[in-house]
């Protein structure tokens, strides 16, 4: 390598390790190393051991001295220096794949929004997802752009996102900057209502988007037509390095609607062991799961489910159907960013559930 080149390459690993350090986690130091042949994976998450995640929930064994925590995972840091040990030393077997990826301009069926009945789910880009329900318009994670300018954009809209109708609710999950996107959210009427997790405030102020409604976990919300369930995912969030992570909260949601099918939208999590207690109070009609940045696994695991443990969650939910998002936008992880869906597709059919799996691309709606 040329000094040019390793300079080069240096510069771009900070600025990667930058939004990287913000986006994702750092793993704990004990699974930096790879594990050796033989050796018994470590689990990456916290077994509940028969305990309920209502009662985790009503107990508040999530909320911390000033911040939150993860009762269902492990403590992260977000250290610099081993998002650089990744980006630095760690060789990337998806490279060539990842070198030759194109971006695919998104664009919309305008009839997609034509004000028909029933439920409709139109994929935006990232894990941005609209749900139309009789005439309800629910914006899930909003993320127009890029939330970096570094960070290329493989799915850039060519439309105007003011083309969009307006929402009338916003669902947002946690706080990652790929989630939770300011200029996205200052694009949105100011009288949009939002429902999030607690510890968000300074952005939406900062947004202009008073009407919120702040919903710990197993909290909801109803305008007596449809409701909306906040629950745990096994995640963390960061906004800010020098106030550290968890200062706002993380989850997903299951959304009952009036149309009748209820939709369950994980956010980012990692696998944990509580998806059968979600599904046996819950009965679930879609599952949505976020399905990228999984890859290395020391790295990721602990925050990103996996496309296998996808399949495995998504059996444990019981839920009837599967779809899958948090792909083809961003380089986020190692595996190249269309890899998802195909993976997601085998393991599916190695569980006999092909069937169940719904290949849902950019810019198409499902009807429901």
């Amino acid at each position: 390598m040329t000094r040019r080149r390793f300079l080069d390459t240096l510069v771009s690993s900070w600025k990667a390790a930058f939004a990287l350090s913000l986006l994702a986690p750092a793993a704990r130091a004990a699974a930096l190393e790879e594990q050796a042949p033989g050796r018994a994976q470590r689990l990456a998450y916290r077994p509940l051991g028969g305990r309920s995640l209502r009662e985790i929930a009503r107990r508040k064994e999530h909320h911390g001295a000033g911040r939150f925590v993860n009762p269902l995972g492990f403590d992260r840091s977000g250290r610099l220096w081993q998002v650089l040990s990744w980006k630095l030393f760690h060789r990337n077997p998806f490279a060539e794949e990842v070198a030759r990826q194109a971006e695919r301009p998104l664009a919309l069926d305008p009839a997609a929004f034509a004000g028909q009945g029933g439920l409709a789910l139109t994929y935006l880009k990232h894990a941005s997802v609209i749900l139309q329900d009789e005439g309800c318009r629910i914006l899930f994670d909003p993320v127009f752009g890029r939330p970096f300018w570094f960070l290329r954009d493989y799915t850039p809209l060519s439309f105007d996102p003011a083309a969009l109708p307006p929402p009338d609710l916003v669902l947002l999950s946690h706080g990652h900057f790929d989630h939770l996107d300011l200029a996205s959210l200052r694009r949105l009427p100011p009288q949009t209502t939002v429902l999030c997790p607690p510890g968000y405030d300074a952005v939406l102020d900062e947004a202009g988007l008073s009407r919120r409604v702040v919903l710990d976990w197993y909290d909801s919300w109803t305008d007596g037509r449809r409701e909306v369930v906040f629950l745990p995912a096994n995640h963390w969030s960061l906004r800010n390095p020098l106030e550290g992570p968890n200062r706002g909260l993380w989850g997903s949601f299951l959304v009952r609607t009036a149309a009748g099918p209820a939709v369950y939208l994980s956010g980012d999590t990692a696998y944990f062991d509580g998806f059968e207690q979600i599904g046996a109070e819950f009965p679930i009609d879609l599952a949505v799961f976020n399905v990228g940045a999984y890859e290395p696994r020391w790295f990721m695991a602990q925050s990103h489910i996996d496309p296998a443990e996808t399949v495995r969650a998504f059996r444990e939910l019981g839920a009837r159907r599967l779809a899958i998002v948090h792909w083809g936008t961003f380089q986020l992880g190692d595996e190249p960013v269309a890899q998802p869906p195909r993976r997601v597709a085998e393991e599916a059919a190695r569980a006999g559930l092909a069937e169940r799996f719904l290949d849902w691309k950019h810019g198409e709606t499902l009807r429901l």
